[in-house]
């Protein structure tokens, strides 16, 4: 819960300090004097907008702080421990500064941290009430979040189920509208992604073919003249094969030139060496001889085969030009096709697949809509007769407070479907005996919708795990016993959670544990007010100013005594 709030420089506040104890606070003060400063300090520490109108007139920022006894809030203790803050003797500090010029900062037990994560923090710590809560209590979501709240398990499992569920729905949605738009280009694609496929396989080229092919055709055209040239070059060397060689070939000559040495080889190792040589040569003419002969018989003058091989490379070609523009590139593009093919007949599965999913979601929601209907009947039958109940303490003894739930719209279920089921929840008072129930919003007084929202908190305060609770001038249009009964309420709900509230009725603020007055001062030109907590006597004097609208009246003095004295008696 919270210890302690610190303001400074925030509006018409310098700088002021408040010790808040378990029970019921209550902060009183003239119109204008800066009561709801407190509630504004509060709501920038649970990351509201930052407004540098905020900013005290001549200051260069304003600052909130609140310390926050985190013993018995381990979710609040996760959070910080998230946040990277520190938590000293079980409590820790959050921080909020407003620059003039429109920065702001916020941070949690010393470390800097995003306003949202003081936003969750809040929802932890506290729930703050205000006027404005009563406009909002007319409108039909914050009615069924009233009685979801008040359902509990009942119904929070169920949605916890159904929210999910709705949103994968939504999400198949978009994916089967996104699939039956793209239908058509779908089968487009792969009309073209198969015909490619099917070019391709049905030449199967391999990466290097083209190249082989290449020298085959060049091999295969030039045939007749590398056979003239390979039988000239034979008969260069060895002579021709129908006629004994002549002196004048190259082999002719070698055995010439080794007889010649071969007669006096005897007589001079060199010249025998020589001779050995000359030998050689000849044996290696002779075998290139009998290498062109092989070559030149071996050559391929076929036309039929030259011809192939060209219309072989002539497809080969074509299948460059549409998916190359090499062989290479034509193998890659076949690949990524196999891939896309098998990505578009995926698609077509699953839609298929997705609309199965589909009809399983769409059935379970149907299920938890018409349970969650049933278990928002039965709580509103419950949570009327419990607002009821507390309207009667609230000076309302003849009023009656019903809830409807009814179906949104018409058709079949599937149809009505919405993020928290195919419910609508309004609230409906009945102020006067005998007179009709009317909605919240047409049929009720602020004084009215005051004492209904109260009612409201302190029968939801069982199902609210918040430890504080902020009331801002929820008593507006209420007087006389209504005041009084409030004050007892609002007493009463503090005997479970701490109690803020925020009061220009006496009534209230004689049932509070503490009382703080904003008091306004105007120093020269600038206004400050200053907040002080008041002892017993100070209390009778602040009572008695909010009773008579003036000081040292002794009738209204002891109005306020009386007063004191009936809320002690009642506490």
């Amino acid at each position: 819960m919270l210890a302690e709030i610190a303001i400074r420089r925030l509006g018409v506040i310098e700088d002021a300090t408040l010790e808040v104890d378990p029970g019921l606070t209550v902060v009183t003060g003239e119109t204008g004097a800066g009561k709801t400063m407190l509630v504004t300090a509060l709501m920038l520490l649970q990351g509201g907008r930052a407004d540098p109108g905020l900013v005290r007139h001549g200051a260069a920022q304003a600052r909130v702080e609140c310390r926050v006894s985190v013993a018995r809030l381990p979710a609040v203790r996760a959070l910080v421990d998230e946040a990277g803050g520190e938590i000293e003797d079980e409590a820790v500090i959050v921080a909020r500064t407003l620059g003039a010029a429109g920065r702001s900062r916020a941070h949690l037990g010393g470390a800097s941290v995003p306003a949202s994560t003081l936003s969750a923090l809040g929802d932890q710590l506290v729930a703050v009430h205000g006027q404005a809560d009563q406009l909002r209590l007319r409108q039909p979501s914050a009615q069924k979040a009233a009685l979801d709240r008040f359902a509990g398990a009942a119904v929070a499992d169920m949605l916890d189920r159904y929210r999910p569920a709705y949103r994968r729905l939504a999400d198949i949605d978009r994916q089967l509208e996104a699939l039956r738009l793209e239908a058509g280009e779908r089968v487009r694609e792969l009309d073209l992604v198969r015909l490619g496929l099917d070019d391709i396989a049905a030449v199967a080229p391999e990466v290097d073919e083209d190249d082989t092919l290449r020298l085959e055709e060049d091999k295969l055209a030039h045939a007749e003249a590398l056979q003239r040239a390979a039988n000239a070059a034979r008969a260069a060397l060895a002579g021709d094969d129908d006629q004994p060689a002549a002196p004048a070939d190259v082999l002719g000559l070698l055995a010439a030139a080794r007889a010649a040495l071969d007669g006096v080889r005897d007589h001079d190792p060199a010249v025998a060496a020589l001779a050995d040589a000359t030998a050689a040569i000849g044996y290696t003419a002779a075998d290139l001889a009998g290498e062109l002969s092989g070559y030149a018989h071996d050559l391929d003058l076929d036309p039929l085969r030259l011809a192939a091989v060209q219309d072989r490379r002539a497809v080969l070609a074509t299948l460059a030009r549409r998916y190359g523009p090499t062989l290479a590139d034509v193998a890659g593009w076949q690949k990524q096709a196999e891939a896309r093919l098998v990505e578009l007949h995926n698609a077509t599965e699953s839609g298929t697949s997705l609309a199965a999913e589909r009809k399983a979601v769409l059935s379970l929601l149907v299920d938890l809509a018409q349970h969650l209907s049933g278990a928002r009947r039965q709580a509103g039958f419950k949570l009327a007769a419990a607002v009821t109940a507390e309207l009667a303490e609230l000076a309302m003894p003849h009023a009656r407070l019903s809830v409807r739930v009814r179906s949104a719209g018409e058709g079949p279920v599937e149809q009505r479907l919405g993020p928290d089921g195919v419910d609508e929840v309004e609230l409906l008072l009945a102020a006067n005996s005998g007179a009709s129930p009317r909605p919240l919003g047409r049929g009720a007084s602020g004084g009215e919708l005051s004492r209904v929202m109260l009612g409201l908190e302190v029968v939801l305060s069982a199902t609210t795990r918040v430890p504080t609770y902020v009331f801002d001038e929820v008593d507006a249009g209420i007087g006389g016993k209504a005041a009084v009964e409030v004050g007892r309420r609002l007493a009463r709900l503090a005997k479970h959670a701490q109690v803020l509230a925020v009061t220009h009725l006496p009534q209230v603020a004689a049932f509070a544990d503490r009382h703080y007055l904003v008091d306004k001062s105007g120093g020269g030109t600038v206004t400050t007010s200053d907040v002080r907590a008041l002892d017993e006597g100070a209390r009778v004097r602040e009572l008695s100013r909010m009773l008579a609208g003036l000081e040292g009246s002794a009738t209204a003095e002891a109005h306020a005594r009386e007063l004191l004295d009936l809320a002690s008696h009642e506490r």
